[in-house]
């Protein structure tokens, strides 16, 4: 997949060294991240292997970002399938290539492709306070849906309790409003 600036691709084995030394071992980049930081290249290489293999199990899985211009790897994100017509996404980018919009232009080419393999809900979960996140996915198409009190640990914050994560949904996938099982009626 490609947009104006960026390309989104499969992850491959030779991805290995610029994943660990772009984004997976920086401990900024890593805070909010619901995933170990990477502390060795084994550590990205399992992750390697879990991409592949999600790949295998489902239409599409994580993907690498890639800059158009000068080709260096510069991120991931991708879609995580629980079901074939249910989804999530996510983000991340190395710390060089905040503020510049890049996080919003993969996330869009994300939702595209999740309309594309027929996805009726695409969610995203982000910590509570990180604002950065939640502003790319406020502007990026994706309607507050709830907040999750004490929902997920976030390996490297240094704290061992469960975080408040916000779930957004996407608004423009399915039939152009998020995809929500009804509640049972009463009576």
């Amino acid at each position: 997949m490609r947009t104006q600036r960026l390309a989104l691709r499969p992850p491959r084995a030779d991805d290995a060294q610029a994943i660990f030394t772009g984004f997976a071992a920086d401990e900024a980049v890593t805070r909010y991240v619901a995933w170990p930081r990477h502390t060795s290249l084994e550590d990205t290489r399992a992750f390697l292997r879990f991409a592949q293999e999600q790949w295998r199990l489902w239409p599409a899985g994580p993907l690498v970002i890639e800059s158009v211009q000068s080709g260096e790897l510069i991120g991931a994100t991708g879609l995580a399938f629980e079901a074939p017509r249910i989804a999530s996404t996510g983000y991340v980018l190395g710390r060089r290539f905040w503020g510049q919009g890049y996080a919003s232009e993969a996330l869009a080419a994300v939702l595209s492709l999740a309309q594309t393999l027929g996805v009726q809900r695409l969610y995203a979960l982000c910590h509570a306070d990180h604002r950065a996140s939640l502003g790319v996915l406020e502007r990026g198409n994706f309607r507050f849906e709830a907040l999750l009190p004490r929902h997920a640990i976030f390996p490297n914050l240094g704290v061992a309790e469960a975080q408040d994560v916000r779930c957004f949904v996407a608004v423009d996938v399915g039939q152009g409003t998020p995809y929500r099982q009804r509640p049972p009626q009463p009576g």
